[in-house]
């Protein structure tokens, strides 16, 4: 063993002696990165094709992004929501035009968001609706992730991210994704919101059938019921389209971001909707110490400076027409049984014959390739956006290498 693998053993190890064991991280210790490039404590480079889930939709460390923050940094970072910042009233109403709603109850984390989209709900559910107290139901789909606090994963259907953390909250219905039929019959008198992932990240890529969200749209209007879209992976251009509602020309009531919307820099989420919904709360009834605060707004805005560009998401269109292209080939040689996807996003299954998606992903990184895989045979393939075409052919070279054994 070389000194710099001994280097890379010892911080892996150094980092498990220390910390709870909530991941499972690959056993790469990285220590810079660019684009969509990182390097690790050894010097070797890696081509990163998850994005930080796809909170590097716009790569490590983009410059115009570096340079809001430092410019931040040097002002204020932090007021806490007890006072006005000069940042605030920008960024909020730069989201909501990008979003075409009119109101912004920013938040840090993409759980945050979504715990704050339930209540929410509830609370327009009670105020607006007039359901009566305590019966609000939201309805949400099978192999969803939203998130690990308590109240999420009271409505996953994952075990892992279930399992030990009762009792659960209730007021949620689960039905198939993609089944509107199933969706139609879940929805009463007592539901408030259908809380759904235009396509579902964490599950494998999962792409509802076509005309699914449209129709998601069609019943919660006629049935006077929130439709929240959960865009934290697939919003803000990851699909080729800023949200990826807009596929099937849908917009929601409701918005739920995050991820990208920090840049890859500071956490920062949001939900997005119009001042009828939003403006069910009152002062005191939720916030964040943390949520809006100046250097989260200084990033937001540049983020957002970026997709009205509309670069971004032309390249993961296009780019991503290629990938899925390259992907499908594969499909049916044995090594491959499905490809799922839109835009610069995409779900591999894995003949279980060839390993674990974890092993095609450790395979992988001795390549020079970063992926992660989920749910046992699928790797997910997410690279920042800005990935150059020779990049992407060349990982999709080293992914076909590691299926031929």
């Amino acid at each position: 063993m070389t000194d710099t693998e001994r280097a890379t053993d010892g911080a892996v190890a150094a980092a498990g002696a220390h910390s709870a064991h909530n991941y499972h991280p690959l056993p790469v210790v990285v220590a810079s990165a660019e684009g969509a490039w990182v390097t690790d404590i050894e010097g070797r480079r890696y081509l990163d094709l998850l994005a930080g889930y796809s909170a590097l939709n716009f790569g490590h460390r983009h410059p115009g992004l570096i340079a809001a923050a430092k410019d931040q940094l040097d002002r204020v970072t932090l007021t806490s929501r007890a006072f006005h910042h000069d940042r605030f009233g920008a960024f909020c109403a730069e989201l909501a035009e990008l979003c075409g709603m009119e109101t912004v109850l920013p938040m840090n984390t993409g759980a945050e968001a979504v715990e704050t989209a339930v209540k929410t709900a509830r609370k327009w559910g009670y105020r607006v609706k007039g359901v009566p107290d305590g019966r609000a139901r939201i309805v949400v789909a099978d192999n969803n992730f939203h998130g690990r606090t308590t109240t999420i994963v009271s409505f996953s259907t994952d075990p892992e991210a279930r399992a030990d953390f009762g009792p659960y909250t209730p007021g949620f219905e689960i039905v198939p994704y993609g089944d509107l039929a199933a969706l139609e019959r879940a929805v009463d008198e007592d539901t408030v919101a259908v809380l759904l992932e235009p396509i579902q990240g964490e599950a494998g890529v999962l792409v509802p059938p076509p005309g699914y969200l449209a129709g998601v749209r069609e019943l919660t209007r006629a049935r006077n019921v929130l439709f929240m879209a959960d865009e934290i992976q697939s919003g803000l251009g990851r699909t080729g389209a800023t949200f990826a509602c807009a596929h099937e020309g849908v917009v929601p009531d409701v918005y739920v971001l995050g991820k990208a919307l920090g840049g890859g820099v500071v956490p920062v989420s949001a939900v997005v909707s119009s001042r009828e919904v939003l403006g069910v709360f009152r002062p005191g009834e939720h916030g964040s110490t943390f949520g809006g605060n100046p250097l989260a707004c200084a990033v937001g805005l540049k983020v957002i400076e970026l997709l009205r560009t509309g670069e971004y998401q032309r390249r993961a269109a296009e780019l991503g027409e290629h990938l899925h292209a390259e992907l499908r080939l594969l499909v049916g040689d044995g090594a491959v049984t499905a490809v799922r996807g839109r835009g610069l996003w995409a779900g591999v299954d894995v003949d279980p014959a060839l390993g674990t998606g974890r092993q095609v992903s450790e395979r992988l990184l001795e390549r020079g390739v970063l992926v992660k895989d989920t749910h046992g045979a699928t790797i997910r393939i997410a690279p920042p956006l800005v990935v150059g075409k020779e990049d992407l052919d060349w990982a999709l070279d080293q992914l076909r290498a590691v299926l031929r054994g």
